[in-house]
């Protein structure tokens, strides 16, 4: 454990406020940028899938360099990417380059994909029945970076003249600098190295047990819904429903706080539910949001939905992770992270790649419809791994 786990968990909830908040940036106004440079509309959500892409295809890697390196110089690598992604970003909208400013926001998700795995050096920093409350502070940094990116974002969207929101990824740049010097400061909990004769499941292995993908299946599901609706929300609004793009950044302000606000009391659902519980919860409320979206597309009812949303989010992934952390030993720690890390983010790619295509295919409403289904089969999932766990079938 680290040696001052409140320290700890504090440096990493201001770490995740300000590496979150370049995220935040993208999905506010990285589809808007890049309508403006797409060859074709259909195109525009390609560079947040940039994003999504660079997250996946880096998960795996940034989990062999965060027990490689150690966590705080793992951490602190990740956090610096940030600072040529922002500036790539920012000089290919003054250069009108799609293709570069795909670069930039694919870097953007590579930096994020170390960013993501500060919940787990939580977990691994504390005892046993902090597990939950930890990973739930941290992910609370998350609250101040939809604040912190939206507003920064909007703040500097004309700083350069003739090149809308070049100045939003410009910011990234400086976030980037204090970032990684929060990380500096930080004494994580050291990685567990392996030892002959305890080197734990294989993949394999890890594949078929029904313990271990139960909560890996609920965290993909919330992830991928998510980033499915989310995406499409701002160019629904303003492309299709003739919503203002101040209408969509405010939108999408308001999902990415829901995402974290609830990090206040989800370890503590999570402690009174159970992790189960509680990721059924958050699969319940994204699909209540789909139902929602099919019965208006008044600002109001965007508003409303995309709230849902992130907080069906939330208490889903929160309560996903801290299941995950209860089916594995710590000499299992990195292969089970980075196998959970690959297909969230990998099938989240999907779905961000997908939801643009759709949107222009079938529709907002149809994007919503296919929600549900998939939403309740993540339910009945953690409903058999909760019977399993109550009738003593849990693998130790």
């Amino acid at each position: 454990m680290a040696d001052n786990p409140v320290r700890t968990i504090a440096l990493l909830s201001v770490s995740q406020a300000l590496n979150g908040s370049n995220g935040a940036i993208v999905i506010a106004v990285g589809g808007l940028a890049a309508a403006t440079l797409a060859p074709d509309r259909s195109l525009a959500t390609l560079p947040v899938t940039a994003m999504v892409i660079g997250l996946a295809v880096t998960s795996g890697i940034a989990t062999f360099l965060i027990h490689r390196l150690g966590r705080r110089q793992g951490f602190m690598l990740g956090a610096s990417l940030s600072l040529p992604a922002g500036l790539i970003a920012a000089t290919a909208i003054m250069m009108q380059s799609f293709v570069l400013f795909c670069v930039g926001l694919f870097m953007v998700g590579m930096s994020n994909a170390f960013g993501n795995q500060y919940r787990f050096a939580a977990a691994d920093s504390v005892p046993l029945d902090w597990k939950a409350r930890s990973i739930s502070w941290v992910m609370l940094g998350g609250v101040f970076a939809g604040f912190i990116g939206p507003g920064l974002g909007g703040l500097t969207r004309d700083v350069i003249p003739g090149a809308p929101f070049a100045g939003s990824f410009l910011i990234m740049a400086a976030l980037a600098v204090v970032t990684t010097t929060v990380l500096s400061q930080a004494r994580l909990a050291p990685t567990v190295e392996k030892r002959v004769g305890h080197e734990g499941r294989s993949i394999p292995q890890l594949l078929r047990s029904i313990d271990v993908m139960i909560p890996i299946i609920s965290a993909t599901t919330s992830y991928a819904l998510m980033t499915l609706v989310m995406v499409a929300a701002p160019l629904a609004m303003v492309y299709v429903c003739g919503h203002s793009s101040l209408d969509a950044t405010t939108a999408i302000q308001w999902h990415v706080v829901s995402m974290f606000a609830p990090s206040f009391i989800t370890g503590w659902v999570i402690t009174r539910l159970g992790s189960h519980l509680t990721a059924g919860l958050g699969l319940v409320m994204i699909a209540g949001g789909a139902i929602i979206s099919l019965t208006g597309t008044s600002v109001l009812h965007f508003n409303l939905a995309l709230v849902l949303l992130g907080a069906g989010w939330n208490f889903g992934f929160i309560g996903s992770t801290a299941l995950l952390t209860e089916t594995y030993r710590p000499e299992e720690a990195a292969r089970v992270q980075g196998l959970n890390e690959q297909l969230v983010f990998g099938l989240m790619a999907v779905a961000s790649v997908s939801s643009g295509l759709l949107l222009e295919l079938v529709g907002w409403e149809t994007i919503n419809i296919i929600a549900i289904p998939i939403a309740a089969i993540a339910i009945l999932a953690l409903a058999y791994g909760d019977f399993r766990k109550r009738t003593g079938r849990l693998a130790t």
